[in-house]
């Protein structure tokens, strides 16, 4: 079996910088994913991320979401269910304009950090379109001006905790699908594996790593540039995700 993509950013700096730009093409036109080490987010800023998260999710959400399988008698499922996520979710716009001071019961710390990820995972998505720029031959800034529409591009932050499930075998955390945007940057936990897309006839882990970012081809890339896009699902019993 084929091993899933992981590269190191850092290797574009070195004399390894055309093999690795060989890794993302392949990684780009046989998988649509892969795996980003070195990639300039420092490493405490995501701890902060995670934490702050988490601590949202047990203060705010679990309760909600506690309801909301009771409402939906999903406690004890007999069959399987596939018209719902075992998912709770909750979804920041950044652009074309933020509606951040519209999600209730954010703190101020993490509404402040959120912001600041938001500008980071802007900066990192703009780098990786001109890396498959160069790898397409096409002018530097080409897909970024692609994405642009009359009031710039659509940018915004899905995030989402799949709670502890009583029966994984009965219902996804998240469902098979595509993704319609152009570039998705994953932050996924760390500890817990979940997260897998589909190859070749066979569903593979994406393999959690610490503090790394995962990069998925949304439908509107492979629409621009004819990259390999592809169906992924989370099968986790719990764990974060923010895309």
């Amino acid at each position: 079996m084929a091993t899933f993509p992981v590269i190191n950013l850092e290797k574009l700096n070195s004399e390894e910088r055309a093999a690795t730009m060989e890794k993302i093409k392949d990684a780009c036109e046989n998988w649509g994913f892969f795996e980003l080490l070195n990639h300039g987010i420092p490493h405490d800023f995501l701890d902060t991320v995670e934490r702050l998260t988490k601590e949202h999710y047990k203060k705010c959400m679990e309760q909600r979401f506690k309801e909301l399988v009771a409402s939906k008698a999903l406690e004890g499922l007999q069959a399987e269910v596939t018209h719902m996520d075992w998912e709770s979710t909750f979804y920041l716009r950044h652009l074309p304009e933020s509606n951040m001071a519209e999600i209730p019961d954010l703190t101020d710390e993490y509404r402040k950090v959120m912001k600041e990820f938001s500008l980071k995972l802007e900066k990192l998505a703009e780098e990786l379109l001109d890396l498959l720029c160069e790898n397409l031959g096409l002018e530097k800034g080409y897909l970024k001006k692609a994405f642009y529409g009359a009031r710039g591009p659509t940018f915004g932050t899905k995030v989402s905790n799949y709670p502890p499930c009583p029966t994984p075998d009965k219902i996804k955390g998240l469902r098979a699908h595509t993704d319609a945007g152009g570039i998705i940057l994953l932050f996924q936990d760390a500890k817990v594996s979940g997260l897998q897309l589909l190859k070749d006839g066979e569903w593979i882990d994406v393999p959690p790593m610490r503090h790394s970012i995962v990069i998925n081809l949304g439908d509107q890339l492979e629409v621009c540039t004819q990259f390999h896009h592809i169906f992924s699902r989370i099968c986790f019993a719990f764990g974060s995700v923010l895309r």
